[in-house]
């Protein structure tokens, strides 16, 4: 127990010893005794803290004791050293006094000097002070009277500088308080009066640039259009050099454009200064954004108002003003979005101009849906087309306005075609159907040349009587314009290449309108033969005109000729007019045929059992070879060969079908020889007239043609039949068929039983004179006896 409790002591006093050892450390470092002391207080033990305090002073103060032990000797000495130097110091201490004394004698009159001249110092202070502020008054008054002179000459930005230069510069050092608030009262309100003035500037030119954007876009219109009409006559003399290659022309004329072709913005001068120092004043005082939705919102309006059409004036007069006061319109804004400084942005200008073409798209949709003549059409679209041009200069897209146009073309066509169909119809019922008569070279130029309608490219003499009546030149003047009305219409729309398009309409003017007209024109009742042959003969010119229809339209079109001229790029037309030429043939056939029946009535009086032959022919060849004659001399004329031949054909044919049925007739009850022998020599009569222009007509010229007079086949083997020794070869199939093969048998059962091989005599012979009997009699009545079994 003893030995447990001496240890412990033994721990703590080593514990005890250390502690002092680190207080004394700290101590002589200098070090804070804060930790060590709150860690005393914290274990509780504070008293042993102290002792330790207490005993490092102690110990401390044996070593002072020590050391004062050790320099006694030094001490004393230095005491007696510091007694001597007191003794110094009470001497100096007196000298000093004596020299303080001296120097305050001397200092105060220095003091006074210093006293007036820091007086002088403060006064000069004070007057550098107030030159100061003098001059910083007097200097913002000059910029106070500078700004009242640029608010004078209305420059309202140098005087809005100028207040921005008193404001940052000299309203807070101005020292006199009057001042001052007198500039701080008068700088907003001359802001307010510069505002005030721009808007109003800014307002008047609102009010001029609307009045005045109407001439501004009739200006721009114009332009384009004499770009058009350069450009047009550009491509004319194009034409004419391309013309002059093809006909083998060599010499080529090449002449420099020198005409004035100004710039756009060279020419559309209007004034957006107010416009632009309105922005930039309202910039500088801080109200752009402001000032930005007022312009905008102002411009819509005014767009808005343009936009609307008048309700008195009809739209036909009132559509130039219209379009150009909207070009005017957007033409501003492009200056104005390009040289205001970001007054107005790219969508703002976009979405006015959707709205515009919204618009615009609406009122022509109504518009065109109204209009039933062509020509105010084509003036409108003109106009909206110069209109797409010009606005297309400046960025903006005008497709929609031109989709328009382009929807509205088949109307346009149709509405021409009407007006087409109805001059088309006036020129068919005013003419006269003569050969027209030219007696001037211009009037064959006119007629002629201008449609390419010669046949040969020499001058003819004076006066000309064309094939042709008046029909083929004014229904080629009526295509000519069509062509040059469509062209206009589809040309400077959406499309490059219309030619197809043109082509289309051409065909349907030419097969719906004319051809149409012409046929009409054909089958009516009262058409007399001239009128008939003289129409088919026009037929035949405008089927020739088609070439030129077509090249024209190329050349219109900006087609290349070879292009054009290809066989698969033909019209569509020329084929129904060819096709048309046969129907009209066959109507002029009809009234031919129909006036050789009139002829053909005289054959009634043919006297069927003469005693003789006739000598002059019979009384119906005369009628009939006179007309044949005028008919082809006509016809020749005006008509082409083949048709022509199958006029010729025609007739003689129908001729030979009247003498069959004559014939036949049931009130021709018998003829003798004479008569067909008679009938024999009209044959030839016609035959040598049928071979005869046979041969000067040129017919014989035509491949694979064969002679007139083989119409007459039927007829003429039927008269050589009666006429022949033996009859009654015609039932041997060989012989029929080499020398009776156009006559039907039936017919010639019919005929033979009425014919009568000598003619009637009123007494028989007497003393039985000819009892023998004929051969040739004996062979009909064969022929006759044999037709019969045969039937």
């Amino acid at each position: 127990m003893q030995t447990k409790t001496k240890r412990r002591g033994v721990v703590e006093n080593g514990g005890d010893k250390g502690e002092e050892l680190a207080l004394a450390s700290a101590i002589g470092n200098g070090e804070d005794l804060g930790s060590i002391i709150r860690q005393a207080f914290e274990v509780g033990k504070p008293e042993s803290l102290l002792q330790q305090l207490k005993y490092f002073v102690k110990k401390k103060e044996i070593e002072i004791e020590d050391l004062c032990k050790v320099h006694y000797e030094e001490f004393i000495h230095a005491v007696d050293e510091l007694r001597g130097v007191l003794v110094d110091a009470d001497e100096l201490k007196n000298g000093l006094a004596n020299e303080n004394y001296q120097l305050q004698q001397v200092g105060n009159s220095l003091l006074a000097k210093v006293e007036e001249l820091l007086e002088a110092y403060a006064i000069k202070k004070n007057l550098t002070e107030a030159i100061h502020s003098s001059k910083i008054c007097a200097q913002a008054m000059e910029l106070c009277v500078k700004c009242n002179q640029h608010v004078i000459n209305d420059s309202y930005y140098p005087a809005l500088k100028t207040l921005d230069s008193i404001e940052r510069d000299y309203l807070h050092r101005i020292p006199a308080k009057a001042l001052q608030q007198m500039l701080e009262k008068k700088i907003p309100e001359i802001k307010s009066h510069i505002e005030k003035r721009v808007n109003k500037e800014f307002n008047e030119w609102l009010v001029k640039i609307r009045s005045t954007a109407k001439e501004i876009g009739q200006l721009a219109i114009g332009q384009a259009s004499s770009a058009r009409q350069r450009e047009e006559e550009l491509r004319g003399r194009q034409k004419q050099a391309e013309e002059q290659s093809r006909s083998g022309v060599r010499e080529c004329v090449y002449a420099l454009d020198t005409e004035d072709t100004e710039d756009a913005d060279s020419v559309l001068k209007f004034d957006i200064t107010p416009v632009y120092r309105a922005h930039h004043i309202q910039t500088c005082l801080g109200l752009q954004d402001q000032f930005r939705d007022y312009y905008y919102t102002n411009r819509q309006l005014q767009l808005n108002s343009d936009l609307q059409i008048s309700s008195v004036q009809p739209f036909l007069e009132s559509h130039q003003f219209f379009f150009a006061q909207i070009a005017g319109f957007f033409i501003v804004e492009d200056c104005v979005l390009r040289m205001a400084g970001g007054l107005i942005s790219t969508p703002q200008v976009e979405v006015m101009w959707d709205t515009a073409v919204a618009k615009m798209s609406s009122i022509l949709e109504d518009q065109f849906s109204r209009m039933q003549v062509a020509s105010h059409l084509l003036l409108i679209k003109d106009y909206v087309s110069l209109l797409g041009v010009t606005l297309r200069r400046y960025g903006y897209q005008v497709g929609p306005l031109l989709d328009i146009l382009d929807k509205n073309r088949d109307k346009y066509h149709e509405l021409l075609l009407n007006e087409c169909r109805k001059q088309i119809n006036d020129v068919l019922a005013n003419d006269k159907y003569e050969q027209m008569v030219m007696k001037k070279e211009y009037e064959y130029n006119m007629n002629v040349l201008a449609f390419h309608l010669q046949t040969s490219d020499i001058m003819p003499a004076f006066p000309y009587i064309a094939p042709f009546s008046a029909t083929v030149p004014d229904c080629c003047r009526i295509v000519r314009s069509f062509i040059e009305d469509s062209v206009s219409y589809l040309s400077y729309g959406g499309h490059m290449d219309f030619y197809d398009v043109v082509k289309k309409y051409l065909d349907k003017l030419l097969i719906d309108v004319m051809n149409e007209a012409l046929l009409k024109l054909i089958n009516i009742s009262t058409l007399g033969v001239s009128h008939a042959m003289q129409i088919a003969a026009n037929m035949t010119v405008l089927e020739r005109a088609c070439d030129f229809f077509m090249q024209h339209a190329a050349q219109l079109c900006g087609i290349p000729m070879r292009l054009a001229e290809r066989p698969h790029a033909a019209l569509s037309a020329r084929t129904v007019l060819k096709n048309s030429q046969d129907a009209a043939h066959e109507a002029m056939l009809r009234l031919v045929k129909s006036k050789v029946d009139e002829f053909m009535l005289l054959t009634d009086n043919i006297n069927w059992n003469p005693d003789e032959v006739p000598q002059n022919g019979n009384e119906y060849l005369n009628e009939v070879v006179i007309y044949l004659e005028t008919l082809v001399s006509t016809a020749q004329q005006i008509l082409p060969l083949d048709a022509l031949e199958k006029v010729g054909r025609g007739v003689l044919k129908h001729i030979s079908d009247c003498l069959m049925v004559t014939l036949m007739r049931d009130n021709v009850k018998r003829f003798n020889i004479n008569a067909i022998m008679g009938i024999d020599n009209d044959l030839r009569v016609l035959e040598s007239f049928a071979e005869e222009r046979f041969h000067s007509t040129g017919l014989s010229e035509l491949h694979g043609a064969t002679s007139l007079k083989d119409c007459l086949a039927e007829v003429r083997q039927l008269v050589n039949l009666l006429l022949s020794n033996q009859p009654e070869n015609f039932m041997n199939p060989v012989i029929r068929e080499k020398h009776y093969s156009a006559l039907d048998y039936r017919k010639v059962a019919v005929i033979s039983e009425k014919f009568r091989d000598a003619p009637e005599r009123l007494f028989g012979s007497l003393g039985g004179r000819n009892l023998k009997q004929n051969p040739r009699k004996k062979s009909m009545e064969t022929l006759v006896r044999r037709l019969k079994d045969f039937n």
